[in-house]
């Protein structure tokens, strides 16, 4: 009413609605709503303009979740481009998207592509934040997990480890972002067969996210539900597959 409809303003509060529709999983609603900001930015600013950037990437995000990943990609590879042009090569601001790249290679089970933008987000964030940032430990998890997917479980180990004393260190020993990293240590050493190193993590895992975020949040239910499959392997029972938090 006070600025128009095609005011950046108004492309930023159309975008935080959609992140909320998505978190509701009210996803048809949030797609014309982030296709509504993204023209707005691109007619305000100019389609080269970070801003835009941020909105192609949010499209994106809402593709990927609606398994759209051909379309998807095209918009991911124009906001990193965007934003390299726009910050540089090596600034952490592009760490997300090479992030969200990569995550949708992995996804599309390209997993060759996804490694070097893993890599590369890893070595941006160390250079520029510090090597015990907690956006370092973001990158060496998804690293990691990529790695244990393709089977190389010792270097993965590593970088878990490295990832969880990050976090331990940032946010405190009983902060949920702990306790997803407790989580994907324990099932990458029940992939090793140390069940009995895993169950201790585990157990702390759900213990914090009971705590932190309550028994019916759906990341403490993946916690149970991996505990338990644990505890049956343990006992010789088969069960279904474990889920990373």
């Amino acid at each position: 009413q006070s600025l128009g409809k095609d005011h950046p303003d108004v492309a930023r509060d159309l975008s935080n609605l959609a992140e909320l529709l998505l978190t509701t999983n009210r996803l048809a609603e949030a797609e014309p709503m982030l296709r509504r900001a993204l023209a707005i930015d691109e007619k305000g600013f100019g389609k080269d303009h970070p801003s835009v950037a941020t909105s192609l990437n949010n499209l994106a995000q809402l593709l990927q979740a609606t398994n759209r990943l051909a379309e998807a990609e095209p918009l991911m590879r124009q906001a990193l481009g965007i934003d390299e042009k726009s910050f540089g090569p090596d600034h952490p601001h592009i760490t997300r998207d090479l992030n969200n790249l990569a995550l949708l290679l992995k996804v599309n089970n390209r997993l060759a592509e996804a490694e070097p933008l893993y890599r590369r987000a890893l070595a941006i964030d160390e250079q520029s934040l510090g090597k015990d940032h907690p956006d370092v430990a973001r990158d060496l998890s998804n690293l990691a997990l990529l790695l244990q997917y393709t089977n190389r479980l010792a270097e993965a180990e590593s970088l878990m480890r490295r990832a969880l004393a990050i976090n331990e260190q940032s946010f405190g020993p009983d902060h949920p972002e702990a306790a997803i990293d407790l989580n994907n240590l324990a099932l990458l050493l029940k992939a090793t067969s140390r069940l009995a190193e895993a169950e201790p993590l585990l157990r702390r895992a759900v213990a914090i996210l009971t705590q932190s975020l309550g028994p019916d949040h759906p990341r403490t239910q993946t916690g149970w539900r991996n505990l338990e499959h644990l505890l049956a392997e343990m006992r010789g029972v088969s069960g279904p597959p474990p889920s990373t938090a």
